[in-house]
């Protein structure tokens, strides 16, 4: 029984095989994005700090698109009581803290470019905080109860309740007026010219580099439940 479960481990499986496609889709994505940054335009009001905002703004894209894995996997795994939608949930989880700590970390170098300081407490950057906080909390109970059904429960419900921040941070500017310092949300012709395929290509790279470690992440853990079942099969077999 121990040697089936190490043959069914090893099997290539769906998330095997797309592994490599992913990671060459966002290599190839990833080299476009790098030429058209950096031969796009400098603004003329902001300069060449501006460019950072290729990279920052569309780390949110795939840091909300983790956290939405987290509720829909989430509420998935409430219904249909199946582990593998857990698991994928955690995984998003964790690839949303991964981009909204790099979303975090880049934003203030354009801030002080722009601003003249690092920080500031604007309602955006503070909702902003809270969303990043509410998923590492998420992170840290999974961690401490790990193979818990109660705690897993708890967190699907929790990952649900979290998502309802990232439209409160999206609309932030227009909920809170002139009391926001961030720039205002990207619309149609508010990017110059030569800026948006830059732009557009990080948001692909950014998605597609989260689909790839979310699926690393979902095929790791996968690897890790099938080799625990084999060690208990094996202490089993053996008598232990």
């Amino acid at each position: 029984m121990a040697n089936a479960v190490s043959n069914q481990a090893s099997t290539p499986s769906g998330i095997n095989r797309a592994l490599p496609i992913t990671g060459a889709a966002v290599a190839l994505s990833a080299a476009i994005w790098a030429y058209l940054a950096y031969s796009a335009p400098i603004d003329s009001v902001q300069g060449v700090i501006q460019k950072i905002l290729y990279v920052h703004v569309p780390c949110w894209f795939a840091a909300y698109a983790g956290f939405a894995v987290t509720a829909i996997c989430g509420a998935l795994y409430l219904w249909k009581n199946d582990e593998r939608y857990d698991r994928v949930a955690v995984a998003g989880s964790q690839t949303g803290v991964l981009f909204c700590t790099l979303g975090l970390l880049t934003g203030p170098i354009w801030a002080k470019g722009t601003w003249g300081h690092w920080w500031a407490w604007d309602p955006r950057l503070t909702v902003t905080l809270l969303l990043w906080f509410i998923y590492l909390a998420y992170l840290l109970l999974r961690s401490f109860t790990e193979g818990s059904t109660r705690t897993a429960r708890f967190a699907s419900v929790y990952g649900i309740a979290g998502l309802a921040v990232i439209p409160l941070n999206y609309f932030a500017i227009q909920l809170f007026g002139g009391a926001a310092m961030h720039p205002d949300n990207l619309e149609r012709g508010s990017l110059g010219a030569g800026m948006g395929w830059p732009f557009a290509m990080g948001v692909v790279t950014a998605l597609l580099a989260m689909l790839h470690l979310l699926l690393m992440r979902v095929d790791l853990e996968a690897r890790r439940v099938a080799a625990s079942a084999d060690a208990a099969e094996w202490d089993s077999d053996e008598g232990f």
